[in-house]
């Protein structure tokens, strides 16, 4: 009985305590920056080896900021990331190759592991 009265007054206080907002894009910033340049890196790869994606990954891209990037300063750091892994691999290739395929296909892999990560972590 006491036991219950306890639990009863530990509920009653943490409800009427004051809920503390918490900024769920900080927790999980570090992965939203990688899964942004691995977008750009799979838009210039996906072109350079012949995948008739179009304009798909930049458009995930712009998703993504959409959803997570209200503030302008985390807007303006995500796509910072898309364009570095853009860049990355724009100066290092020209042409399509074993390796550039083999990147794809790791950054298609570490990009799905990230974005079911995050919906695993953050979405009820």
């Amino acid at each position: 009985m006491i036991r219950r009265l306890v639990l009863s007054a530990v509920l009653c206080l943490s409800l009427a305590a004051p809920a503390r907002a918490v900024d769920s894009g900080a927790l999980f910033e570090a992965e939203l920056e990688r899964l942004s340049e691995i977008l750009g890196a799979l838009h210039y790869l996906r072109g350079l080896c012949g995948a008739n994606d179009g304009q798909k990954w930049r458009n995930e891209m712009r998703a993504l900021l959409d959803a997570e990037a209200q503030a302008p300063e985390r807007r303006t750091k995500l796509m910072a990331s898309f364009n570095r892994g853009y860049n990355g691999f724009q100066q290092t290739y020209r042409t399509c190759t074993a390796a550039a395929d083999l990147a794809v296909r790791r950054y298609l892999d570490e990009g799905t592991k990230i974005s079911r990560e995050i919906t695993a972590r953050f979405t009820n």
